[in-house]
């Protein structure tokens, strides 16, 4: 009789050994690593493969291939097609990841209920509520439509035996890490039952043209469960955002094989369910309080949309040996940073203070071209000098103190336009080759010091 072969996985990074170690050399986690069988590789898996690749067939030349629009499915969500890059693409596999209770077994059952109002056929599996659990949510969000089918099930052979019945045209599956297959020995959640069971789902997208969408895990720091190879393996990860204290959510695509990526939603959660925000700008800034120190709007791009963002600042002396350093919402690197080139370039002797930033209404900005924003906050905070609330700060700075250019100046200023500002401080070297729109004024800044100047003093 074979001997059975056995491997240890870690369970957070997908590591191999071929023996235990109470340490992850990938990850550097402790008690991560798990015994799984080894699993010979079948004829039937292999055929599989070769269904979705196309591996039976000769090799084409790219000219003698010829393109397709790809279809899109409508999900009646503004927003929710903007982040898919237009609709629904048939046959895709679309991961969607988020803290525990941000809402995205809603998001995903709101969807369902809109494409089976659109003549689509639906199922909805879940693996984590009986199907009188999802009644009774589906009741609280009131959907009810015929052809919305719900599956509580979590072994993903009867699954297939459910689509191959039902045949639907798109697809849920709540959650990913609640699905295991029987040839597969180890747990449900495990990295192996991740990987299979995500490579099955694959197949069925592609063969026979079903979008699905899998609900993953993330982890404490943030991350999607499991080895990174699941998200390499679908076609679009989309991460649900937010504070579970605020009443906003944020849809943002991280990956998108048939759309750009970091695009973003924005969508209110409501007794009723989400409900899509149209103009998050001036939700955004509705609750500012103006004439007030360490308060500054920015532009700020995610993907194509522009948003308009305040950034709030507070600086008071530490009490400690070590200044302490608190950002929510942005890298808290690029603050200390900043706050070193304010120190060196501006002369604001800052290491004495405390400083506490944050973005208003729980968005995470990234993009450089905040900087400038950031900067003039710490230090109109500092001075206790506060800004003119007409004023938007676009900007990037650099280690020696200057102010260097950012993407798509002109539309982040038809933006601030139409949001009533009067007055946009931007790089010096933006403000060649196009014409600023009548009723807002521009000034271009080519240090840190010239846009305090104006800033504050202007």
């Amino acid at each position: 009789m074979a001997k059975k072969k056995t491997k240890f996985i870690c369970q957070e990074c997908g590591y191999e050994s071929p023996k235990w170690m109470g340490k992850c050399p990938g990850c550097h986690n402790w008690n991560s690593m798990v015994e799984e069988r080894i699993m010979p590789a079948s004829s039937e898996r292999r055929g599989s493969i070769t269904a979705i690749n196309g591996t039976g067939k000769k090799p084409v030349s790219i000219r003698e291939i010829k393109r397709e629009q790809e279809p899109r499915i409508d999900t009646r969500s503004n927003e929710l097609n903007r982040v898919l890059g237009g609709g629904i693409v048939p046959g895709s596999l679309v991961l969607v990841g988020g803290d525990p209770g941000i809402g995205k077994s809603t998001l995903l059952l709101q969807t369902s209920y809109q494409l089976a109002e659109n003549e689509e056929k639906v199922l909805y599996v879940s693996g984590e509520e009986s199907i009188k659990q999802t009644k009774l949510r589906a009741e609280r969000l009131g959907i009810n439509a015929e052809s919305l089918f719900v599956l509580a099930e979590t072994n993903l052979e009867f699954i297939e035996e459910a689509i191959e019945d039902l045949d639907p045209s798109f697809l849920v599956i709540d959650s990913i890490q609640t699905m295991y297959h029987a040839a597969v020995t180890s747990a449900p959640g495990s990295v192996s039952q991740v990987r299979e069971c995500t490579g099955q789902l694959m197949r069925i997208a592609k063969t026979k043209g079903i979008a699905i969408f899998i609900v993953g895990h993330v982890t404490k720091e943030g991350s999607i469960a499991g080895p990174r190879l699941l998200e390499h393996m679908v076609d679009a990860v989309l991460y649900f955002e937010g504070e579970r204290h605020h009443a906003y959510r944020l849809l943002r695509a991280v990956k998108n094989r048939f759309g750009s990526t970091n695009e973003l939603g924005v969508f209110e959660m409501k007794e009723s369910g989400l409900e899509e925000v149209l103009n998050p700008s001036e939700i955004f800034l509705e609750e500012r309080t103006e004439g007030t120190s360490g308060s500054t709007v920015v532009a700020s791009l995610e993907g194509t949309r522009t948003l308009m963002v305040e950034i709030q600042a507070l600086i008071t002396p530490t009490s400690f040996g070590n200044p302490r350093r608190t950002a929510n919402g942005i890298d808290h690197n690029r603050v200390s940073l900043l706050m070193a080139v304010l120190e060196k370039r501006v002369g604001l002797l800052l290491q004495t203070q405390d400083a506490y930033l944050n973005v208003a209404g729980g968005v995470r900005l990234d993009e450089p071209a905040i900087d400038l924003a950031i900067a003039i906050s710490i230090a109109s905070s500092f001075r206790d000098r506060p800004t003119n609330p007409g004023d938007v700060i676009i900007g990037e700075i650099g280690l020696t103190g200057e102010v260097r250019r950012v993407s798509r100046i002109e539309q982040r200023v038809h933006e601030a336009l139409k949001l009533g500002f009067t007055r946009v401080i931007l790089p010096e070297k933006n403000i060649g080759g196009w014409v600023a729109p009548k009723g807002i004024q521009v000034i271009g800044v080519n240090t840190v010091s010239e846009a305090l100047q104006h800033a504050l003093e202007g």
